[in-house]
């Protein structure tokens, strides 16, 4: 599934407002994401927001969020993960 969504019960006024980046932004999740957490491992977003070059995903069948860089590619590159998206948002 590709496309651009919000997590349940978010709206993107609230994930702005918890974050500090009034500019933050769903992005469609038709790209490669990899990086957590093995070096090189796909995972299957589905759900990407963007913080200027930080960006936090959900994987399909997943409830962590990871953290990571969107590269030049439009690639996303993740380093960490979080149990929550309020933890994740406050950890940008």
């Amino acid at each position: 599934m590709t496309g651009r969504q919000l997590p349940a019960g978010w709206t993107l006024e609230e994930i702005r407002k918890v974050s500090g980046d009034w500019e933050a932004a769903s992005l469609d999740t038709d790209r490669v994401v990899t990086g957590w957490p093995a070096q090189g491992e796909r995972l299957h977003p589905e759900i990407i927001l963007r913080f200027h070059g930080l960006c936090l995903m959900k994987a399909v069948n997943d409830d962590d969020w990871y953290m990571g860089s969107l590269d030049d590619d439009g690639s996303i590159t993740c380093w960490s993960a979080y149990g929550d998206l309020y933890e994740a948002l406050r950890g940008l």
